[in-house]
């Protein structure tokens, strides 16, 4: 019997993140998807409701033309906010179903391993799989496919609305947005490298503590060298993190700060409206936050695949090693 079971490992935990997501999740990825792209198009259609009412604003239209937009435009926010808070629940059952099936499933794998055939240096290894490392996992399939289809549909719907209304412009948006495609992965990949030793130095705290449970934190000891390591690399993951923020709100407010006088000039030449300059300023807000998000789901993308490589390989040296 053990014997069938080692040879169906592969089968019950994939040995790949893409595998994992799609035996937990297949049918409900393709809902998600389903219901981001309502919540793409949904907060779309605003933009062009901001440029018709400041026109007419302007222009002294009627009352009655304003009034009704604005009314469309709150019914739309309304749609779109409901839509999300459906999305972000159904997100959220999909990520949680998916720790309680790793965690499961890795319970299921190594509870026939009978303690004497457990290496010394794996002991401590099962508590963290289990309780530590499937949770982020998990909680990273809910927004696998979902959230690049949604934010990605945002970015290419809003550029393209931008381009629509005045090319010149969105140009001027995109160059200054340029530079994000190349210090964002640079940066990324650093984090990626501290994040496996992090993971790496943890499991060896962990096997310690089973080892030698006298062990101690002190100053000087195998320990205490190993948390200040984790110390060390926490504080890089955070320094790389935090500057890549600074440098994106930074683009973003270069941006704005382009569209504005670039804007201010046309309207002052009378070369278009300022409901365009406001559809811009307001469509830059709108592509800095999807854009942030596609890379907070880059990052997690990379982490999270990092992990489950991890978990993967630990868990097929623990199966080797039962008789």
């Amino acid at each position: 019997m053990h014997q069938r079971r080692q040879e169906a490992f592969p089968a019950a935990t994939p040995s790949h993140l893409l595998g994992f997501i799609w035996r937990v999740s297949a049918t409900d990825q393709l809902w998600l998807a389903v219901l981001s792209l309502f919540v793409f198009a949904a907060g779309i259609v605003p933009l062009e409701l901001q440029r018709r009412i400041v026109n007419n604003a302007i222009v002294g239209g009627s009352i009655e033309a304003i009034v009704g937009l604005a009314g469309t435009y709150a019914a739309l926010a309304l749609t779109a906010g409901l839509l999300k808070l459906s999305l972000n629940i159904y997100r959220s059952y999909v990520s949680e179903n998916a720790v309680r099936w790793l965690r499961t499933t890795l319970l299921d794998d190594l509870c026939c391993i009978s303690p004497e055939h457990r290496p010394a240096e794996t002991e401590g290894v099962e508590v963290s799989l289990v309780l530590d490392e499937a949770e982020p996992i998990g909680a990273f399939v809910g927004v696998s496919v979902s959230e690049p289809l949604l934010q990605g549909g945002i970015l290419i719907g809003v550029f393209g609305y931008m381009v629509y209304l005045e090319p010149l412009m969105a140009l001027v948006a995109f160059a200054v947005f340029s530079p994000q495609l190349i210090f964002v992965p640079l940066m990324q990949q650093a984090i990626n490298r501290r994040v496996t030793s992090r993971i790496g130095i943890l499991r060896q705290i962990s096997i310690a503590i089973i080892r030698e449970p006298n062990s101690s934190g002190a100053a000087g000891t195998p320990q205490e060298k190993r948390i200040q390591e984790v110390f060390t690399l926490n504080m890089g993951i955070f320094k790389l993190k935090f500057s890549m923020n600074f440098l994106m709100n930074l683009m973003h407010h270069l941006g704005v700060a382009a569209i504005l006088a670039l804007g201010g000039y046309y309207v002052v030449q009378g070369q278009t409206e300022v409901g365009t300059v406001v559809a811009f300023v307001s469509g830059l807000g709108q592509i800095n936050d999807p854009w942030g998000d596609l890379v907070n789901w880059f990052r997690d993308l990379k982490v999270t695949q990092t992990k489950y490589d991890l978990i993967s390989r630990a868990v097929v040296v623990l199966r080797s090693v039962s008789p």
